[in-house]
C-alpha cells in the first residue's frame, strides 16, 4: 500500500526552532546579517543627525537589522520595526523583505493592508522631507519623486508576497486533494479486496451447497437400493438385478453431475472473485446478492428444472418410497435460478425422508400462483417395520435450503407436523431480484 500524505507529515522538517527546513534558517540568518550591516552603516549617519555617539548609532543599526531573522515567526513585528525606523532613513532591506514576508504569510489581509499603507505613507513623508530640504527644483519634482520612492519600496514586495502566498496555498490545496485521492484509492483497494474475498467465500458456499445436493441425493438413493439389493439377493434374483441396475444408473448420474460441476470450476467463466476484484475500484461497494455469486457458473450449467420433478419423484418411488406428486395451477416457465432452487428444495426434502423417515408416506405439492411458485414436501411418521439404510446426516440440508430460498427473496418454513411427520415449505417469487 502506498503512503498517504498523513504518513509524510513532518518528513521534510529538519530545521531548528521555527524553521521548517535548514536552508530556510540559513537564508533568514544571511538576510539578517545583510540587513544588520546595512542598518549599521546607516546608523553612522543617523548618529550624526541625532548628535549621538557613532558606536551608539552602529549598535542601534545592528539591533534593528537583526530583527529580520524573526520574519517567518513574527512578520508583523518586523514590519512595525521597519516602519518605526523609517524616519531614521535606515532599514530598507528590512522593510522590503518584511513586507514580502507579511504579504505571503497567513496574516489577515486587513492587517497586511494597514501595515503596507503605514509603510507607504512613512516612506513618502520621509522622502518628501529629505528631498525638499536638499533639492531646489520645480514644485512637482519633490512630490513625484516621493510618490515614486514610496510605491517602488512598498508595492513590488507586497504584490510579490501576495502572489507567492496564493501560489503556496494553491499547492497545499492540490497536495491535500492528492492525499485525499490517494487515501480514497487505498480505501477502494481495501474494499475491493474485501469484496473479492466475500465473493470467493460466497462461491465456495454455493459450490459446497451444489455438491451437497447432488451427492447427498444420489448417494442416498444408491444406499437405499443397495440395502434392498442385499435383502432380496438370495430370494428374488430378478429384483436384485433391477436394483443393481438402478444403483449403477444412480452412480453414473452422480458422476455425470459431479463432472459437469468440476468442469464449471475449471472453466475461466467462473471468475466471480477475480471479476469483483478487477472492477471494484470503479463501482460502489454494495454487497453482491447471493444469486449473483453463482450466475457465472450457472451460465455454463443450466442445472435441473421443474420439468424434471416428476423424474425425481420417480427415482424415490423406485427406491421403495411411497410418494404422491400434486401439481396445481397453470404450468409456466420461471427464471433458471427459481426453477433450480425449487427443484433442489424438493430433492433435499426427499433425501431427508430417505435418511430420517424410512417407510413414511410422502406428499410433494407444487402450486403455480400469481407472481410466485410454492412447493411443499410433507411426510408422515416413519414405519417402524421398515429398517433404515443407516444414512449419515451432516446437518446442512435445511440450512442450505433456507439459504437458497432467502437468497431469491422467498419464504422458507420447516418443522414437525402434529401427525408425527415433517413438513418443508417454500415460496419463491417468479422473478430473480435485481443484482444491482
Amino acid at each position: 500500500m502506498t503512503s498517504t500524505g498523513e504518513q509524510r507529515v513532518g518528513a521534510g522538517r529538519d530545521g531548528p526552532l521555527w524553521w521548517g527546513r535548514r536552508r530556510s534558517a540559513v537564508l533568514d540568518v544571511g538576510l539578517a546579517v545583510a540587513s544588520a550591516l546595512e542598518c549599521a552603516l546607516e546608523g553612522v549617519g543617523f548618529a550624526g543627525e541625532a548628535s549621538l555617539p557613532v558606536p551608539v548609532g552602529v549598535v542601534f543599526g545592528l539591533l534593528v537589522g537583526s530583527v529580520l531573522v524573526l520574519r517567518r515567526r513574527w512578520p508583523v513585528a518586523v514590519v512595525l520595526v521597519a516602519v518605526a525606523v523609517t524616519p531614521a532613513a535606515m532599514g530598507f532591506l528590512l522593510a522590503v523583505v518584511g513586507l514580502y514576508t507579511l504579504a505571503a504569510s497567513e496574516v489577515p489581509r486587513r492587517i497586511t493592508a494597514l501595515l503596507a499603507s503605514m509603510s507607504l505613507v512613512g516612506t513618502f513623508l520621509v522622502t518628501y522631507v529629505r528631498t525638499q530640504g536638499d533639492v531646489q527644483a520645480d514644485r512637482w519634482y519633490v512630490p513625484v519623486v516621493s510618490v515614486f520612492m514610496a510605491v517602488a519600496l512598498t508595492a513590488p514586495p507586497v504584490l510579490l508576497g501576495l502572489y507567492i502566498g496564493a501560489r503556496r496555498r494553491l499547492m497545499e490545496s492540490l497536495q491535500e486533494r492528492a492525499d485525499s485521492l490517494e487515501r480514497e484509492l487505498s480505501l477502494l483497494a481495501d474494499r475491493a479486496e474485501e469484496r473479492a474475498e466475500w465473493a470467493r467465500q460466497e462461491e465456495r458456499t454455493r459450490i459446497a451447497r451444489e455438491m451437497h445436493d447432488v451427492v447427498a441425493h444420489r448417494v442416498s438413493l444408491m444406499v437405499v437400493h443397495a440395502a434392498a439389493l442385499e435383502a432380496v439377493a438370495g430370494k428374488d434374483p430378478a429384483t436384485a438385478v433391477r436394483n443393481a441396475a438402478l444403483v449403477g444408473d444412480m452412480g453414473r448420474q452422480a458422476l455425470t453431475e459431479l463432472r459437469e460441476m468440476l468442469g464449471v470450476l475449471r472453466s475461466p467463466v467462473v471468475t466471480a472473485a477475480s471479476a469483483s476484484a478487477a472492477s471494484a475500484p470503479a463501482v460502489s461497494a454494495a454487497p453482491v446478492p447471493l444469486v449473483a455469486a453463482g450466475q457465472a457458473s450457472g451460465a455454463a450449467d443450466e442445472g435441473p428444472c421443474l420439468a424434471e420433478l416428476a423424474a425425481l419423484v420417480g427415482q424415490s418411488r423406485a427406491a421403495g418410497m411411497v410418494v404422491e406428486l400434486d401439481v396445481r395451477g397453470e404450468v409456466r416457465a420461471y427464471p433458471r435460478e427459481v426453477e433450480q432452487t425449487a427443484y433442489r428444495v424438493v430433492q433435499e426434502a426427499l433425501t431427508n425422508v430417505h435418511k430420517h423417515a424410512p417407510g413414511a408416506r410422502v406428499v410433494v405439492r407444487l402450486a403455480h400462483r400469481q407472481g410466485e411458485v410454492a412447493m411443499q414436501v410433507e411426510n408422515g411418521p416413519s414405519d417402524a417395520g421398515v429398517a433404515g439404510a443407516g444414512l449419515p446426516s451432516g446437518g446442512n440440508g435445511l440450512v442450505g435450503m433456507r439459504e437458497r430460498v432467502l437468497g431469491l427473496g422467498g419464504v422458507f418454513v420447516s418443522g414437525p407436523t402434529e401427525a408425527g411427520g415433517f413438513r418443508v415449505s417454500a415460496v419463491l417469487p417468479d422473478r430473480v431480484p435485481d443484482a444491482s
